[in-house]
């Protein structure tokens, strides 16, 4: 299936008052600065339901934000919710609440596919500020976050190269 690069949503999402909580915003602020030509990058933070419209037109998803595995604060976690393996090792604090909201779609909308870019919080007490570990990981979260779209434009334009040749 061929991604209209237009149908690509960067989305945010975590409560920016709860220091590491709020990564999913702190990346998607990052990216507003040098956007990606072609996605649209939104910051929902926690309110799940009001992004649901961006999800109405949207074929793939890049969903940033806080996860727990398990493993060393500020360690950057990647997979399709699809694969449930994964789902079972790394739980993602909002991303289940917006696959949840997708119910809530436009019967016969297909849900996009939806990618979480994860990081292992460090703190979740109030502050508005990263802590210094996911501060650290905060430009690595935002190239994993471009380089993980790139190849998503990469695969669409192969794709509508392949369908064009036949």
């Amino acid at each position: 299936m061929e991604t209209d690069p237009r149908h690509i949503l960067i989305a945010g999402v975590g409560n920016v008052l709860l220091t590491d909580d709020g990564i999913g915003v702190h990346a998607v602020r990052e990216l507003w600065n040098d956007p990606i030509p072609g996605a649209t990058i939104v910051d929902i933070g926690t309110a799940i339901l009001h992004g649901l419209h961006f999800l109405e037109s949207a074929e793939r998803v890049l969903v940033i934000d806080a996860a727990q595995g398990g493993r060393s604060p500020g360690t950057i976690y990647l997979y399709d919710t699809a694969e449930e393996k994964e789902r079972q090792t790394m739980v993602s604090i909002h991303a289940m609440g917006l696959r949840q909201a997708m119910r809530l779609l436009p019967p016969g909308k297909a849900p996009p596919a939806i990618t979480v870019l994860g990081v292992e919080p460090e703190s979740l007490a109030y502050g508005l500020e990263l802590s210094p570990r996911l501060q650290k990981a905060l430009p690595r979260v935002v190239a994993l976050a471009r380089q993980t779209v790139a190849g998503w434009l990469t695969e669409s334009l192969e794709e509508a190269a392949c369908l064009a040749g036949m």
